[in-house]
């Protein structure tokens, strides 16, 4: 009896999604700009992929990295966006032990992964840029295949002991999650014992994904501005930058709502928790919308062909 008892409270059974805590008022009121953005962000991306399969002028390295931002955007968005929603609409908060950490899994694993694919981005600019003659032949289809495998399983394995972590740990206290959905240091916090190597870990995961590959964009564009401004004339160099400007923008809508989501829900015990909740949902939400709206907005080739999409 004893045993049973103890299995029961070490894993429970389910956990309660809180939603947005102080504000379960306007859920309702919440939910209408969420789904506005979950379906611009299934549009935008399947435009994104539509284009790019449609046109064998965009079967280039610099589309099928923009391709692979669009499918890891698509299930980022879809692994948490139905559960919030479902939340919001019909009060419905549970969620059960095992979909928990499948969802703290695939959350963590895919902003890894689109983080590997924005590294993957810098370098294509950096040889298209300060090695233009030999594109074709550094960036081949094999190289591409490469790098793609490489950034798929850099976050499927630096993200691996995150449900293993979750699990190990006893619940006793409450199985309430004052959030929208499952993120690792959220579940691990309710655990009664020592999470030390649990937060250790995250951090550890937090400098591999942003410190390292933050650092190593830094360094593959100063690489590209330095050749930028070698070019002989205003036109030229205006041309390479622009073809760098989206880049740069989805950049800076990924790193920075991450990094203070991140930094808010380890140090920020000052926030108010419905700020922590929705710098959560930001940096989720958010830059998976706006990414198909750059590139299309900003990248001529996408622009164009999108106008003869809806011309014709």
């Amino acid at each position: 009896m004893s045993d049973s008892n103890r299995t029961d409270f070490t894993n429970p059974s389910t956990f309660i999604l809180q939603g947005i805590p102080g504000l379960e008022a306007a859920h309702v009121w919440i939910s209408i700009p969420f789904s506005v953005m979950y379906v611009i962000t299934i549009l935008g991306n399947f435009t994104i992929l539509f284009i790019v399969k449609r046109e064998p002028s965009l079967h280039e390295p610099m589309y099928y990295f923009l391709c692979m931002l669009a499918i890891t955007d698509l299930v980022l968005s879809t692994s948490t966006l139905p559960t919030m929603l479902n939340n919001f609409w019909f009060n419905s908060r549970e969620i059960s032990f095992n979909g928990c950490l499948a969802q703290l899994y695939f959350v963590h694993c895919f902003t890894a992964i689109e983080s590997g694919i924005f590294v993957a981005m810098a370098l294509d600019r950096y040889v298209a840029i300060c090695n233009p003659l030999r594109y074709s032949t550094i960036l081949t289809n094999s190289v591409i295949a490469k790098i793609s495998l490489a950034v798929v399983l850099r976050g499927a394995i630096i993200t691996l002991p995150y449900p293993f972590l979750a699990r190990h740990w006893p619940y006793c206290r409450t199985n309430i999650i004052p959030y929208t959905h499952c993120e690792h240091i959220d579940v691990v916090k309710l655990a009664c014992a020592d999470i030390r190597i649990s937060s250790y870990y995250g951090l550890f995961v937090l400098l591999c994904r942003i410190g390292l590959d933050v650092l190593f964009i830094t360094m593959s564009y100063i690489q590209i501005l330095r050749a930028i401004f070698r070019l002989p004339t205003k036109d030229a160099r205006l041309k390479s930058f622009g073809t760098c400007s989206s880049h740069l923008c989805v950049i800076l809508t990924f790193y920075i709502p991450t990094l203070f989501s991140s930094l808010s829900q380890r140090f920020g015990h000052n926030l108010p928790l419905h700020v922590q909740v929705l710098l959560a949902n930001v940096y989720l939400l958010v830059p998976p919308m706006l990414n198909p709206i750059i590139y299309g907005v900003r990248t001529k080739q996408i622009r164009d062909r999108l106008i003869r999409l809806f011309t014709h």
